[in-house]
């Protein structure tokens, strides 16, 4: 069991303590300044050596209370936000995870969507393509899965699967019906430029999008797939061939490396998690999709006079009934 820092345990009571008495634009705030050491932005410079895998700090079981405080008002936040964004029914809102097996997407997606309403959020998995998805471009399948207007769009995992395993296998490069002579030794440089422009055509066209790297360290994952091993509640999400990928680790580090720094825009920024510890993961994405959504300049519709006497003399006759 981890020890916890006095200090920092102080710190972040304070801080729980200070967030349930914020109101909603101090709280926006505050999660903007939170989630922006994380945001990549403009990804020119990009190194992932320069980001952190843990927390900066450890507050060991006696603080679990408090980080569950802090995501819950993070979540209801959001679930505010969200209500907005369905009902103005303008804007969308894609967010993509991509990560090292057992880094906690599927943990980060249930906890921080826990309190959003089902009917204005979508998740989509993509594993190995089907026969059918090989025959289309590498975008295709994913463009079939992007969230309408208003809603909120989750892709565990992605197109991007594109530039990492189809990079670190090149031999599964060869089996996708692509011409021979399309394979060139710029193709995964065609590709950040496809989807750059990709995003940035959803972007002109109402859709936002921002994507998480769950930064998880070689440790971490090790000491995961041992407890899915010994946890026989957590077999199932065992697989061999896992383990088999940890083997390519250095090659999926340069390629998350790469992908980063030639698709990471101002307008959809990459967001690097530190994701040994779960529950701080969970609350910095949280508070990067809140800044998201806050951009948007959300409002609920406004309601015309007519539609405004209309509504009183519904609720009038209602009243009077007998």
């Amino acid at each position: 069991m981890s020890k916890s820092n006095p200090k920092n345990s102080n710190i972040f009571e304070e801080s729980a303590r200070e967030l349930n008495n914020l109101s909603k634009k101090e709280l926006i705030k505050k999660a903007k300044n939170f989630s922006k050491q994380y945001c990549v932005g403009k990804g020119d410079d990009f190194r992932l050596k320069d980001y952190e895998t843990k927390a900066s700090f450890n507050l060991g079981s006696e603080g679990k209370p408090l980080v569950k405080e802090t995501l819950q008002i993070g979540v209801d936040a959001l679930a505010a936000m969200q209500d907005i964004l369905y009902a103005q029914d303008k804007w969308s809102l894609l967010i993509i995870f991509q990560a090292m097996d057992a880094a906690g997407k599927d943990g980060a997606i249930k906890h921080v969507m826990s309190g959003v309403n089902p009917q204005g959020c979508q998740v989509s998995s993509f594993k190995a393509p089907s026969s059918e998805e090989l025959d289309h471009d590498f975008l295709w399948r994913c463009q079939k899965h992007l969230p309408e207007r208003g809603r909120i769009g989750i892709f565990n995992r992605s197109y991007y699967e594109e530039v990492l395993v189809v990079r670190v296998h090149e031999q599964i490069l060869k089996n996708q019906k692509l011409p021979e002579k399309l394979i060139t030794k710029d193709i995964w440089e065609d590709r950040f430029q496809d989807i750059r422009n990709f995003e940035k055509y959803l972007n002109r066209n109402g859709t936002v999008v921002i994507k998480f790297f769950l930064n998880v360290s070689k440790e971490e994952q090790k000491e995961r797939f041992i407890e899915r091993v010994d946890d026989p509640d957590k077999n199932w999400k065992f697989s061999t061939g896992d383990v088999k990928e940890r083997g390519f680790w250095d090659d999926y580090m340069h390629a998350y490396e790469e992908l980063i720094k030639n698709t990471s825009t101002e307008k959809s920024p990459w967001y690097v998690i530190p994701a040994d510890n779960k529950s701080y993961a969970r609350i910095a994405i949280a508070s990067a999709i809140i800044t998201a959504l806050d951009e948007l300049d959300l409002e609920y519709p406004t309601v015309s006079d007519e539609k405004i006497a209309e509504l009183q003399a519904v609720k009038k006759a209602l009243l009077e009934e007998k």
